[in-house]
Formats: C-alpha cells, structure tokens, sequence
C-alpha cells in the first residue's frame, strides 16, 4: 500500500428494526430497514430518508449485521461484480393471531433460497406459521402485493435505489459460522 492509499472500510449488511410515534400515530409504528454501510451510523441519513415523515422521530428497537443466514456467508460486493445466479436472501414478515389477543403477532425470517416460491414454502412451515392462528383468523405472510410469488421481499430489492446501483449481496456456503449477534433495546439515531 503507498502512503496514499487509505484502506476502505469493509461494508455490512444491516437490517435494523425502526420505531417511531410519527406524527398523527397513537402508539408506535415499526418498520425493518435494510442498508450497507460500513457503520450504522453510517446509515442515519438513509434511514431518515426511508420514513420522511417520522424524522426526528425515529429509534432504533434492534438491529444485527448480517454475516450469516442458513449456512451461507453474506458479504457485500460491488453491484457490477455481484453474481446474478445462485440463492439469494429474503426477507419474511409473517403475521398471526392468538386468541384472546388483540394485536396481530409477528415473527420475522431471513432464509437463503434459489428462488421465492422456496423462501414462501419454508415460511409456511415454520411453527409460527402453524401454531399463530385460529378459526376465523388464518396467518398470513405481510405486505402481500401481487400474486404469490411475491409474499416476501429479495434483500437486494428493497436495499435505497443508491445503494442497488452500487451493492450487490454476495452468498457464499460456509460451516460453523457464528450466529449474528442480535442487539436488541432503545437506540436514538442521535447517539449512535
């Protein structure tokens, strides 16, 4: 490395999970955030950028850099070197009710499959799924738009069109990958 040469922080897939009582709301709303960065710091601008009408407003209830998901490595390469076959990771936001409940459940997955009607079966076989529900009131997989296949987001689909342009999420087989560390409890955007 010459002396002018600086290196390049590495840079992390994050999915954060984001609380707001934006304006007009009663109680706290929640949404999932996807970004690459190299900290998550790094992605306060991006996240205020996701929910403009919750800004100044926002916390972080948890987030995890994702490094491994069902055995896969999960590393972040440019988008003009990123491989367009092979698995790909999704995001699912299942939804269900218990009786005597009155709020809707939710259980969260990431998965590594080849292609969405893979990821949307497996969702459907997890004991959430099956066990989150009663008679008049089924599970569900949110945000569902469209036909089937599209229950559940691909990663690199719901990443900001800037980082689409530049990232790609490269998958990897890899054994005894440490689980991701889970960091959960109020963050302000301020104090990052």
């Amino acid at each position: 490395m010459s002396t002018g040469e600086q290196l390049q922080p590495e840079l992390k897939l994050f999915m954060i999970l984001l609380g707001s009582k934006a304006p007009g709301r009663h109680v706290e709303q929640h949404d999932f955030f996807f970004g690459i960065a190299a900290s998550l710091k790094d992605l306060v601008p991006e996240i205020n950028a996701f929910w403009p009408e919750a800004v100044g407003k926002i916390h972080i209830d948890g987030w995890r850099e994702v490094t491994a998901v069902d055995g896969y490595q999960v590393k972040i390469a440019p988008a003009d070197s990123a491989t367009e076959v092979g698995p790909k990771l999704f995001f699912i936001n299942l939804g269900g009710y218990l009786p005597n409940r009155f709020e809707e459940q939710h259980y969260v997955v990431l998965t590594v499959k080849d292609d969405r009607a893979a990821a949307f079966k497996e969702a459907k076989e997890t004991t959430f799924f099956k066990h989150n529900h009663f008679d008049g009131a089924n599970s569900h997989i949110d945000d569902k738009y469209g036909i089937d296949v599209d229950d559940l987001y691909q990663i690199e689909d719901i990443l900001s069109p800037g980082q689409k342009e530049k990232y790609g999420i490269e998958l990897s087989p890899a054994v005894n990958l440490p689980e991701d560390k889970l960091h959960l409890g109020y963050f302000k955007l301020s104090l990052l």
